[in-house]
């Protein structure tokens, strides 16, 4: 039983043989085509690179606190979630509804399910969204308006952005209500403390002279040598002397500052002293914190570094007509020789079965 076998070289027989077939297959794909392609609308692409930035980074509060600085992105995690943000339906329905998309794609009235559906599917179609080998952000909007692709994504960045700040508000304001918990308890314990230091500085005697101490004890000693003077001398000063002694060194003696309150109260003075000193300047730094977190949390501070806005588009981006054109007649040119090349088979094969 012997068969009949085709190779690349054989075609070139078949095909001339059916050359009136496959000629008029190609000169009508070029035609039909060549009017698909004409008819077919440009689509302009406009493009916004902008670089993400680390939410931590741009929180007010952390950046009153810890001195912070803006770092731009190249963390997977901010790159995820800004691509995240950007491909989000919520994301998606609010620029569908800004710009009346709707109208635009003609999908059909607003609220109605499948136009609704459809609006987002086109829209999504016409979106991307990409992470490039700079680690920034490249999103891109295709539309048969090259103005309106490019609004539409410089209002995608900005909602891009809007969303991120969200993210950290939240915390914020739970961050502000501690400064301000914080500012109030420094309050209350500075004033406890000036209290309790005004009653120890009337109760000791002791209130933060300059060398207080050092005056207390040249008074003692110079006292007490001349009261030792007017005794051995039996002069009648003495009995004054003894008096103003006492009061300088025993707390009935009647002078405010004297030795035995001093001494008491020195070392409790002391600590009361540091601590009020020690509230003090906190109490300054959390209120002077308090007053910039709340005016920061009151602003906006953009988490999004941008590079390029996206601008109309000179030229089109597709579609590529010649390419559209020589795809269909390449594309119907093969599909014409396996049509021919399996009916010369089948051919064969029918005359092969009568032979027998």
């Amino acid at each position: 039983m012997s068969s009949t076998s085709y190779s690349l070289l054989g075609l070139w027989p078949v095909i001339n043989r059916w050359k009136s077939l496959v000629l008029g297959a190609v000169v009508l794909a070029l035609v039909v085509s060549t009017v698909v392609a004409l008819l077919l609308p440009n689509i302009y692409k406009s493009t916004a690179v902008f670089y993400p930035t680390n939410p931590q980074t741009t929180d007010p509060d952390r950046i009153v606190t810890e001195g912070g600085k803006l770092e731009l992105g190249g963390r997977r995690e901010d790159l995820d979630r800004v691509i995240t943000i950007g491909e989000s339906q919520p994301v998606a329905e609010r620029i569908i509804q800004r710009f009346k998309l709707h109208e635009h794609y003609n999908t059909g009235p607003v609220g109605d399910d499948r136009a609704d559906q459809a609006a987002l599917d086109e829209f999504a179609s016409n979106l991307r969204i990409v992470h490039n080998d700079r680690d920034a952000i490249e999103l891109a909007f295709e539309d048969t308006d090259k103005v309106l692709a490019a609004r539409i994504a410089n209002a995608l960045v900005q909602s891009i952005d809007s969303v991120n700040q969200q993210l950290t508000l939240i915390n914020r304001r739970n961050i502000l209500e501690l400064y301000a918990q914080r500012r109030r308890f420094l309050e209350r314990e500075y004033q406890a403390t000036y209290d309790s230091l005004v009653a120890g500085r009337r109760r000791y005697g002791i209130y933060g002279l300059t060398m207080e101490s050092r005056y207390l004890a040249k008074e003692i000693i110079e006292t007490e040598q001349e009261l030792r003077t007017a005794e051995g001398e039996g002069s009648s000063k003495a009995a004054g002397l003894r008096r103003a002694l006492r009061g300088l060194t025993k707390t009935d003696g009647g002078n405010a500052f004297n030795l035995e309150s001093y001494t008491a109260g020195f070392d409790k003075m002391t600590t009361l002293y540091a601590r009020f000193v020690d509230l003090q300047t906190r109490l300054i730094t959390a209120r002077s914190t308090y007053e910039t977190a709340r005016l920061g949390i009151s602003g906006k501070i953009s988490s999004i570094y941008v590079v390029q806005e996206a601008y109309p588009a000179t030229k089109k981006s597709k579609p590529v007509r010649w390419l559209v054109v020589v795809s269909a007649v390449l594309t119907t040119f093969a599909l014409s020789v396996v049509f021919i090349t399996l009916l010369e088979l089948y051919r064969g094969n029918l005359s092969m079965g009568r032979g027998k």
